[in-house]
């Protein structure tokens, strides 16, 4: 509950009241000019970045890799943006922080490093089925599992599961 207390109590005051502050120097209106293009400049920003990620995964996905940034590069550029159009300098800081690349990248390494220890001491639990590719891990799977696919690289799990070319029924249509 700490966490969220902070994140849905705690930082929008903060934010309100720097706003306030920043207002009372630059004036009521500039502030507000301030929040609105900060909403836009995010929304253009996550247009952007987050097509450049989708199409990072796309390309990934066809080439049977594991993608650089991943899913967590795309759900960094979704706070992100989440927190521009959030009015408020704290969350604006923040948003552009998750992203630009090389800030995404280096708060993605420190969470995947959080996320290992984590499943390293036992406190969280990740269990993955039916995902089409597998790529093997330092840890043993858990007893008992066996995932499809496993001893298989990864192209060789995704050119199985794809059609073959006597398997596809070719036809035609008329509209009418």
């Amino acid at each position: 509950m700490g966490l969220l207390f902070l994140a849905f109590v705690v930082l929008p005051l903060a934010d309100l009241w720097l706003l306030v502050r920043i207002g009372g120097v630059i004036g009521g209106l500039n502030a507000l000019t301030f929040t609105v293009a900060m909403g836009f400049l995010g929304a253009l920003l996550v247009q952007n970045q987050g097509r450049k990620v989708l199409g990072e995964l796309r390309e990934a996905q066809a080439e049977g890799r594991v993608p650089e940034e991943g899913v967590v590069g795309g759900l960094l550029v979704l706070v992100g943006g989440l927190l521009l159009i959030t009015p408020g300098v704290i969350t604006d800081v923040l948003g552009l922080l998750c992203l630009f690349p090389p800030t995404r990248r280096a708060i993605g390494r420190a969470l995947g490093q959080s996320l290992a220890r984590k499943i390293a001491e036992g406190q969280l639990r990740v269990q993955v089925q039916n995902v089409g590719a597998v790529w093997s891990s330092d840890r043993p799977p858990s007893p008992g599992y066996t995932p499809p696919g496993a001893g298989r690289t990864p192209h060789e799990t995704r050119a199985r599961n794809m059609p073959r070319p006597e398997d596809v029924i070719d036809t035609e249509g008329e509209e009418l």
